[in-house]
């Protein structure tokens, strides 16, 4: 059955790969696995019938074989479950290359968030300034945490899997902000994800749907 993946018509950030869907994106053609996109409109994200795939009305979802998804996390997981490329053949490993999928999702992703909230979404509010520094803090202090246990290893568990494409996809959200030019290896180990082939599809895929005229 053929794989549909829901994404922005025209995405915030402009086709930049932090959009949800770019995980999606990547790890379907770290699998190798032909997939359809069917774009939506912000205005449609709230219907009845993207709610009755996503009921929190955002993107991406997945569908396959009557199988519906949502949360990117689930999605990744499921790709990497069911289909070669994202898992490593060791059964401890494949349990820890999971550890790493909710790591990133947990505890580095909330973190991350909160300093794009700030910066961009309050940065006119009369205490973003204070409120800025206590969240830089936290994030280098899991920065550091992540950059201690990576070392200098190319992945964080032997070769790459989904926890390293779940890990690169969160701080490359961090990345704008100029936080990771303190940590060096964290930020090879993002230039690493990025200049992989399968990210590289992914993203020119999501560039090219924000870079296409508006139909007339």
């Amino acid at each position: 059955m053929t794989i549909t993946i829901t994404a922005f018509d025209r995405s915030p950030d402009g086709g930049s790969g932090l959009a949800r869907d770019t995980r999606v994106r990547w790890a379907l053609e770290e699998a190798a696995l032909p997939y359809e996109v069917r774009l939506v409109p912000h205005a449609a994200m709230k219907a009845p019938a993207h709610l009755a795939l996503n009921p929190f009305g955002q993107i991406p979802t997945y569908e396959e074989d009557g199988l519906a998804l949502f949360e990117t996390g689930a999605i990744v997981l499921h790709i990497a479950r069911h289909h070669p490329g994202l898992l490593p053949g060791d059964a401890h490993a494949q349990e820890r290359a999971v550890m790493w999928i909710f790591a990133a999702l947990n505890t580095m992703e909330p973190p991350v968030l909160e300093l794009f909230t700030v910066r961009i979404l309050e940065g006119d509010k009369p205490w973003a300034a204070e409120r800025l520094a206590l969240v830089k803090d936290r994030l280098r202090t899991r920065l550091q945490q992540l950059s201690s246990r990576l070392a200098d290893a190319d992945w964080l568990d032997g070769a790459f899997s989904a926890g390293d494409l779940m890990m690169v996809s969160v701080l490359l959200r961090a990345k704008p902000s100029g936080i990771l030019d303190a940590f060096p290896n964290l930020a090879a180990y993002v230039a690493r994800g990025e200049a992989r082939p399968a990210y590289q599809r992914a993203f020119a895929a999501q560039l090219a749907v924000n870079t296409a005229p508006l139909p007339a």
